[in-house]
């Protein structure tokens, strides 16, 4: 079990590596399943030094619930934007709003900037030294809808990755 721990120091990492690699080179021929295995092994064991914390996922279930809610935001986000941008500019009414964190993991905060900004509409832009506000950047926000905003991304992502990471 050691052994195997040392060659697949990240397990998850390393499936992900050998897919995106087929997927990249749209190819499963030899050549690309023998590199794809090596790119697999090789990265996690090679940055594994560089990583001192690691995450620690306790809710496998909530991922993959989120992974959907993810999902379905980004092609309602895609629809939305394009409707909006395609449209009237000037009824866009881009806005940095502040998001109160409570989210305390950072691997979660992390995980937080990259979904806010994964969704179109939506860019994560900055993270206060305490950590406790992560400034998004909205394209479209009227001034009496932020705090529906922040109602929104508080409860959609970070209570479940709350659940995931604390």
């Amino acid at each position: 079990m050691k052994l195997l721990r040392q060659l697949l120091p990240a397990p998850l990492l390393s499936v992900m590596l050998f897919i995106i690699w087929l997927m990249l080179n749209e190819s499963v021929s030899a050549g690309n399943l023998l590199l794809a295995t090596a790119v697999a092994l090789a990265v996690p064991w090679y940055s594994e030094r560089f990583r001192p914390d690691k995450p620690r996922i306790k809710a496998w279930r909530t991922v993959c619930r989120l992974a959907g809610v993810v999902l379905y935001d980004i092609l309602k986000g895609n629809a939305d934007v394009a409707r909006r941008v395609l449209g009237d500019e000037t009824r866009l009414q881009p806005r940095f709003v502040w998001l109160p964190l409570d989210l305390r993991d950072p691997h979660g905060i992390i995980a937080l900037a990259g979904i806010i900004t994964l969704t179109p509409g939506t860019v994560s832009s900055e993270l206060t030294e305490d950590r406790c506000y992560l400034l998004v950047h909205a394209l479209h926000c009227a001034a009496d809808d932020e705090a529906a905003l922040i109602v929104d991304i508080k409860s959609r992502y970070e209570q479940p990755l709350r659940e995931i990471f604390e």
